[in-house]
């Protein structure tokens, strides 16, 4: 799946694609403005991929703090662009990794 294709079903699919992994379907989720569920998501996935998902979500949230932990647990710098960027390139990341 491309990132078009992925970014097509946000706006056009009633669910996440079936074949994404739970760090996409977070994303997903988040794009259609769910942030509940796009957190239920990233928390329950226990990897790097998952921390740098939930670390967004945070500072997405306005938690400095715990997206702060969060990039941290990731292994990744704190994002400096905006959310949209990042948003774009955790998926592009997710995506080309096959996530």
């Amino acid at each position: 799946m491309t990132l078009d294709d992925f970014q097509v079903s946000v706006k056009a699919a009633a669910q996440p694609p079936a074949d994404v992994s739970p760090t996409l379907q977070a994303l997903w989720y988040d794009a259609r403005g769910d942030w509940d569920r796009a957190h239920q998501l990233a928390q329950d996935v226990e990897s790097p991929e998952g921390a740098w998902v939930h670390a967004y979500l945070h500072r997405k949230e306005g938690d400095p703090d715990n997206a702060r932990y969060w990039y941290t647990r990731a292994g990744r710098r704190e994002s400096q662009v905006s959310l949209s960027q990042e948003w774009e390139e955790i998926a592009r990341a997710l995506l080309s990794a096959g996530e």
